[in-house]
């Protein structure tokens, strides 16, 4: 869907002259513009994988320490992820797609989407009513962008 509404205000902010280094405050405004403002994100977090921590997360997401060790887990172990899914808040996700930068898992009408690049992994979620190929062009392109500054 490069064409779609949902994802225009996305493109312009990524391909606006946004510093080089980002501070806090800033990751927070580029992930709810980025992700939250498409409609089609129900919650997200970005992780730093150096850390083992989150950096950051959408408004009441959290996530505990078995969840991000889990998601850092799941980047190196994709032939089980493929075979099994990945549980997250006591939801198992069918897997859709699993490699070293991405994996996707479905139930039902809800979704788990994980992009990882150098330094971060970025969460989201989409639940009914969602479009989960919106969801997924979101989160990739966010991820682009963090690849493209070496992050």
């Amino acid at each position: 869907m490069p064409g779609s509404p949902s994802l225009k205000p996305l493109t312009r902010l990524l391909e606006s002259s946004l510093p080089e280094k980002l501070k806090l405050g800033e990751y927070q405004d580029l992930l709810t513009q980025a992700l939250i403002a498409t409609n089609h994100v129900q919650d997200c977090a970005i992780i730093d994988v150096k850390n083992h921590s989150m950096m950051l997360a959408s408004r009441g997401f959290k996530l505990d320490a078995e969840e991000i060790q889990a998601f850092l887990n799941a980047f190196t172990q994709a032939d089980v992820i493929r075979e099994y899914g990945l549980l997250f808040k006591t939801i198992n996700y069918t897997c859709v797609r699993a490699d070293r930068s991405s994996i996707y898992g479905k139930n039902n009408n809800e979704g788990l989407v994980l992009v990882k690049t150098e330094m971060y992994i970025i969460c989201a979620t989409y639940t009914r009513g969602m479009y989960p190929s919106v969801c997924v062009e979101a989160v990739e392109k966010l991820g682009d962008y963090f690849k493209s500054k070496g992050k």
